[in-house]
């Protein structure tokens, strides 16, 4: 059954709904002038934290099978189509997104607007010690970015009150959550009503490229639509993963008209 999707922001074009998932039509620089007009706004009012969420083909396919993620993407504030396959699937559908936006590229222009701003990001997430890392790469791509702090922690329900309290006492601005999909997003989304933040991301492996740990496809794979095939030479481990990719085309392409 579909649900009903989010009526998008007035400047923004009627969204596309890909296989029932909602997918913003939205540029980069709309989606960091979105949260830069957020931060001010919060500033001068109380206002509850806005969830961004970063959607590729894995994630929609997740949702065909997860009622509560499936909720949670098409209420968030914003729904960025990051993968090559939103993009396909998108313009397939009839409604084209202007660019792709992805989350990496993201995140690092986003920390550049903050540390011209004075705003503070706090990292949540990732294995130990791999936030710190990403913290101080982040600080090397955008001088005078201020961390209002780092912490691995887990989406357990049975941290959460320790993590709530870390970021409040750091008031930070804007919260990056790199706990993978959905894990990521549902804590975002299940916390919303509580998190002394702006915006907060779910940010998948952004602290891994970040940090190092994991390397990106090289520019012409990027601009190719190919991360995902150099992403399984890498971890070939992952195919079971990838399988999702074809199956996403046949559906878009069987049945996605009919999710409009």
């Amino acid at each position: 059954m579909l649900q009903k999707l989010n009526t998008p922001r007035p400047e923004l074009p009627v969204p596309v709904s890909v296989l029932g998932v909602r997918v913003d039509r939205i540029t980069q620089q709309q989606v960091l002038d979105y949260i830069i007009e957020r931060i001010v706004t919060q500033q001068q009012s109380t206002l509850l934290c806005q969830q961004i969420i970063t959607v590729n083909p894995e994630f929609v396919m997740a949702a065909q099978r997860n009622s509560d993620f499936l909720t949670c993407i098409n209420q968030a504030a914003l729904v960025v189509p990051d993968g090559i396959g939103i993009v396909w699937a998108a313009r397939y559908l009839g409604r084209p997104t202007p660019e792709r936006v992805t989350g990496v590229d993201t995140v690092v222009a986003l920390a550049r607007r903050c540390a011209e701003a004075g705003y503070r990001l706090y990292l949540l997430g990732a294995a130990p010690g791999v936030a710190e890392i990403a913290a101080s790469r982040l600080q090397e791509l955008a001088p005078g970015l201020q961390i209002a702090g780092t912490y691995a922690g887990s989406p357990a329900a049975s941290e959460e009150e320790t993590i709530l309290e870390r970021i409040s006492n750091a008031r930070a601005d804007i919260l990056l959550v790199a706990y993978g999909a959905p894990a990521q997003d549902l804590w975002i989304k299940r916390n919303l009503s509580r998190l002394p933040v702006a915006i907060a991301i779910g940010v998948g492996g952004t602290f891994d490229f970040l940090a190092g740990r994991q390397q990106r496809a090289p520019h012409w794979m990027q601009r190719a639509g190919l991360e995902w095939l150099y992403r399984l030479y890498r971890e070939p481990w992952r195919w079971r993963r990838m399988l999702s990719l074809p199956l996403f085309v046949i559906q878009v392409v069987l049945k996605g008209r009919k999710s409009l």
